[in-house]
């Protein structure tokens, strides 16, 4: 078993579809409000609105990219205006991680590997 996909429910999934579209840099060439795949490899990342009001304190996920070049996308991250968590740290164990909030306030985690 493996998870097919990642869903982030959301009130508005042009506004939310359209950072993603951004942050990972891929165009699914749609304008749909209601569903919007973003990814539709092994795992699927979609944006979603169900139909019911979302609080927007999403305080439960966080998702987490593994990147090439993490200051690369730190600078492609503050173009987009998003709140900073933690600026790019290397950790003990060999990562360097960076945190922020996207639209919703959902946590995200940008992560690089030393090769």
């Amino acid at each position: 078993m493996r998870i097919g996909e990642v869903g982030l429910l959301t009130n508005d999934v042009v506004r939310l579809a359209d950072f993603y579209k951004k942050l990972l840099e891929v165009d699914n060439g749609s304008t749909d409000k209601v569903h919007q795949t973003i990814i539709a490899e092994e795992t699927m990342l979609t944006v979603y609105n169900d139909g019911t009001v979302r609080n927007n304190l999403n305080q439960n996920i966080c998702l987490a990219f593994t990147v090439g070049d993490i200051e690369k996308e730190y600078e492609k991250v503050l173009s987009l205006g998003v709140e900073i968590i933690e600026k790019p740290t290397k950790r003990p164990w060999g990562a360097t991680n960076m945190s922020f909030y996207d639209p919703d306030r959902n946590v995200i985690y940008l992560r690089s590997f030393e090769k």
